[in-house]
């Protein structure tokens, strides 16, 4: 018999409930939120602004020239530079070339460092600590300090101007190593046991078990990985001796060095280099976000 006068005393009390939350939410409102909101979007303007100038620098005439800085923006455009650099220069083999190397050396860097990490983490050998000090020390050590011994293996094994010869001396990762142990190493040791117990061998073990816990590392190494690859100029520069294999990194000085004294070819081919990236960079933003904030959280 009390159950309708409790039901109507509930429904009473929930609009109350809903003032006190609003009123907590009001008080806990940050009253900076505007002025923040303001500076982010000055701040996304002050960044997008130069690569908005230079999409309406590549629209322009070949030939072009002004002392307006306002003069860029407005007619007349043309898409003529974009059809000649395609088909007349090597810009899109060197578009192929830094993707094709970005992509193999992130994919065979993610092996090698995840089965040395779960080698070092579960497996017991001897001299292990040795080793993963080892792999510390290889952090401290800048990698322009190894250029020439490396350049002098790789010209031995007479990999020097080839595909090879790019992507093998980068595929080293100390820090992947370091930061999939640590994740490696946070694996429940009931479930590596039991695993073992039943008859798990340590390759299942490490992609049936292990590796599937450590795809927010993996995505963080992996992204990193590419990044690095892309921008990587210094290699490339010494290594590459055909224009035909030179990365994008190597091309664009070459190219832009032509056309010292001018400003439309050399901001189309930027673009044309810089619009793969930025597509990829809009389609896996959360990714990227997330490895950033990762590697500043996990270690």
């Amino acid at each position: 018999m009390n159950q309708p006068h409790v039901q109507k005393k509930n429904q009473s009390q929930l609009p109350d409930v809903q003032v006190k939350k609003s009123r907590l939410l009001e008080r806990n409102r940050d009253p900076f939120r505007n002025i923040k909101i303001a500076v982010g979007i000055s701040v996304a303007v002050l960044f997008t602004l130069p690569i908005i100038w230079m999409l309406f620098v590549s629209l322009k005439p070949n030939g072009f020239s002004t002392t307006n800085p306002v003069e860029w923006f407005i007619p007349p455009f043309t898409f003529s530079n974009y059809v000649n650099l395609i088909f007349d220069s090597l810009i899109l083999r060197w578009l192929w070339n830094s993707l094709i190397v970005a992509l193999i050396t992130t994919v065979l860097t993610l092996i090698i460092t995840s089965l040395a990490a779960f080698a070092i983490s579960q497996m017991k050998f001897r001299y292990k600590n040795f080793i993963f000090v080892f792999f510390l020390l290889g952090l401290m050590i800048p990698g322009e300090a190894t250029i020439i011994p490396l350049y002098e293996i790789v010209k031995s094994l007479d990999m020097i101007d080839s595909y090879a010869g790019l992507i093998l001396p980068m595929i080293a990762s100390p820090l992947g190593v370091i930061i999939l142990k640590s994740f490696f190493d946070n694996v429940p040791k009931e479930v590596v046991e039991s695993a073992i117990i039943d008859g798990c061998s340590y390759f299942k073990l490490f992609y049936k078990i292990v590796l599937p816990l450590a795809k927010p590392a993996m995505a963080a190494i992996g992204i990193f990985t590419f990044i690095g690859s892309w921008n990587n100029f210094l290699w490339p520069y010494l290594s590459i001796l055909s224009e035909t294999l030179y990365t994008l990194p190597v091309g664009l000085p070459v190219f832009n060095a032509t056309y010292s004294q001018a400003y439309v070819l050399p901001m189309t081919a930027n673009a044309i280099a810089s619009i793969p990236v930025i597509i990829a960079f809009l389609i896996f933003e959360k990714q990227i976000v997330k490895g950033i904030s990762f590697t500043g959280i996990k270690g």
